[in-house]
């Protein structure tokens, strides 16, 4: 399907394109307008924490009105006019509202997103990787030169570059159309059925904790690496060199999955994690390591997200589908995303900046741990699922 594959691949560019703009240096930019490290970490976990409610409620209208593609649409628009209000005023409440409302949008976007391409995709959803690499590519692309564009440009320039970016992924929305979704003989398993499965509970728990482990790194990594001498420039290339890294993995995943299982990946992701993290603080000064640090990002964000979307495609079937893509998103960007930014915007300005990623280490951790027990209970009861 060359067609589709460049229709699905283009809107995962420009939306991870817009996230390298975004998420990088949106610490940076709070930080000259003013804010202080508490009053950041709040303002990026509102990003974080509107995927808690807006997957969902947009997952709950995609699965039932049926047009999904319609709803992504609907979304991607809303998103870039809500962002807009940026250009305006610049104050903490009006921030915060601008925040709240332009991701209640944005993070509904993705999950939906994930689901059109698992239909397109069929039963090659082992190929799901080749495609999602597009995004990765477009964070490269974007975080990668920004760095360097904002050692000679204001900061303060970055809602419009984040708004044109938006502006893209909206109108590639609109070259896409909903998969068909596969059928299902037997009788369908309802919603709490499947969530009350414990390996779909430790999968989410595991997931929650991962991300939680992530929110300092987004939060606060650029301002990590100048608080150590560290230039925009090479902040926005070690930005890029962890995504390159993860490039390479969604090449290698439609290999890995079936010979390895979604499980064991997910917890090799995660052991992986909490070593990167516990590094970072121990040698923040030696480049070589911090290079390792970012290259760690393959499994961080790539292993593990390949290896979780196939577990979330394999539990939640059928109708289920949009609302399984949105309780992953939801729970584990959304919920742990904006617990981890919070938490660890209050632990840099109350014990200092090395012990936010001390933290994370730990949470890193404890995911591996619920991993790993995950891979020991039954499949959930789902009709579709076989021995893997």
């Amino acid at each position: 399907m060359p067609a589709a594959y460049w229709k699905l691949s283009s809107f995962y560019f420009f939306y991870f394109a817009s996230i390298g703009a975004f998420m990088p240096y949106w610490g940076l930019y709070l930080n000259e307008q003013g804010f202080s490290a508490g009053q950041i970490g709040e303002l990026m976990a509102i990003v974080l924490a509107t995927k808690i409610i807006a997957p969902n409620v947009w997952g709950w209208v995609a699965d039932h009105t049926g047009r999904r593609t319609l709803v992504i649409r609907i979304a991607a628009a809303l998103a870039m006019l809500c962002f807009s209000g940026l250009l305006f005023y610049s104050g903490y409440w009006w921030i915060a509202v601008v925040m709240a409302l332009f991701s209640f949008f944005w993070n509904a976007a993705l999950p939906q997103f994930e689901a059109t391409t698992m239909n397109h995709l069929g039963k090659s959803t082992h190929a799901y990787s080749r495609i999602r690499l597009w995004g990765s590519i477009g964070f490269v692309l974007s975080v990668g030169s920004l760095g360097a564009v904002f050692e000679r440009v204001d900061v303060a320039v970055l809602p419009w570059i984040v708004l044109v970016l938006l502006g893209f992924m909206w109108l590639s929305t609109l070259q896409v159309r909903d998969g068909q979704a596969p059928v299902h003989e037997s009788a369908p398993v309802s919603l709490w059925s499947t969530l009350s499965s414990p390996a779909v509970i430790l999968l989410l728990v595991a997931c929650f904790l991962m991300q939680a482990s992530h929110g300092p790194y987004y939060a606060f990594f650029t301002l990590y690496l100048e608080l150590h001498g560290y230039t925009r420039t090479m902040a926005g290339y070690l930005w890029a060199l962890g995504v390159l890294a993860e490039v390479g993995v969604f090449l290698m995943m439609h290999r890995w999955l079936p010979r390895f299982g979604a499980w064991p990946l997910l917890a090799v992701a995660m052991f992986v994690t909490m070593v990167r993290w516990a590094l970072l603080p121990l040698f923040v000064d030696s480049l070589p390591i911090i290079i390792l640090v970012q290259l760690m990002h393959a499994a961080s964000y790539g292993l593990y997200h390949a290896a979780a979307i196939s577990l979330v495609h394999q539990f939640f079937v059928g109708r289920q589908q949009g609302r399984g893509q949105a309780l992953y998103s939801s729970l584990s960007f959304g919920m742990g995303g904006a617990i981890g930014a919070l938490i660890s915007g209050y632990v840099w300005d109350g014990m200092g900046p090395a012990w936010v990623y001390v933290m994370a280490s730990v949470m890193a951790g404890l995911g591996c741990l619920a991993a790993l027990a995950g891979r020991r209970f039954p499949r959930s009861t789902s009709p579709r699922h076989v021995p893997m």
